[in-house]
């Protein structure tokens, strides 16, 4: 996982937020994203204050909202199902005058405990990502005593990723290279063959690495990338925004 291997949601930087062992970061996230799940849809005001704390967050990590916003748009589908609730949804209905439209309340309640508590968990996910290089994301799930198969193969594919990719690309070139035209519906067949074809390489990659990885002594868990310790100032610093979102939550119950 060498410094070739960046990925394009982290954003470099020195801020406290970023100097933060990963393993703090990701409970923090975790923590946070079950208090937004937890909060009342009905509480509107409190996730409002999750926005401001985020935002908060921003600040400190020097990201800017705009970088964010513009990656957010992966939730577009979520946002899609969000909008097709309050027509599809049952009694009783309001009705819209300026409009002329019968909306469903409940559905109306769903869309937007989708849609908010969607973004939110965006949102979150993206500052993680932002602040943390996915090298130290790995370290950070090895310190917290994630099974051990499920490390290895996350490290496996991020290592391996960009050579697939790559190798579709040239997969991709030489059958244009050949007359090959993707925009005309009767080659298909073709793309679907260079899939298949990729799929295979991919697996006989996949064994020969297996088999060289064994014949040098790997007995199923990946090595300590790191001895660093964690102190209790990191956790303490760490999980500070968790503890204003668990107060938020809180306030969502009673005021509901």
């Amino acid at each position: 996982m060498g410094a070739g291997h960046s990925h394009p949601l982290h954003l470099p930087g020195a801020s406290p937020v970023h100097r933060l062992p990963a393993e703090v970061k990701i409970v923090a996230a975790f923590l946070g994203v079950l208090c937004v799940v937890a909060t009342p849809r009905e509480a509107f005001p409190v996730f409002g204050g999750y926005l401001l704390l985020l935002a908060a967050v921003w600040a400190v990590a020097r990201i800017p909202p705009g970088w964010i916003l513009r990656r957010s748009v992966i939730e577009a589908p979520f946002v899609v199902l969000a909008v097709l609730l309050p027509v599809t949804g049952g009694a009783p209905y309001v009705e819209l005058d300026w409009l002329g439209l019968t909306l469903s309340e409940p559905g109306l309640l769903g869309a937007w405990n989708i849609l908010v508590k969607g973004t939110l968990g965006v949102l979150t996910s993206l500052t993680l990502a932002a602040t943390t290089p996915l090298r130290d994301l790995l370290l950070g799930l090895q310190r917290l005593h994630a099974p051990a198969i499920v490390v290895t193969i996350a490290t496996l594919m991020l290592r391996y990723v960009d050579v697939i990719a790559a190798e579709a690309r040239r997969m991709r070139l030489a059958r244009i290279s050949r007359g090959h035209d993707p925009r005309f519906l009767w080659q298909a067949g073709a793309t679907a063959k260079g899939v298949g074809s990729l799929f295979v390489r991919s697996y006989e990659r996949g064994e020969r690495v297996h088999l060289a990885m064994l014949s040098r002594g790997f007995t199923g868990r990946m090595p300590r990338l790191s001895d660093a310790v964690t102190t209790r100032r990191h956790w303490l610093t760490g999980l500070s925004p968790v503890a204003v979102a668990a107060a938020l939550a809180v306030t969502g119950w009673v005021i509901t």
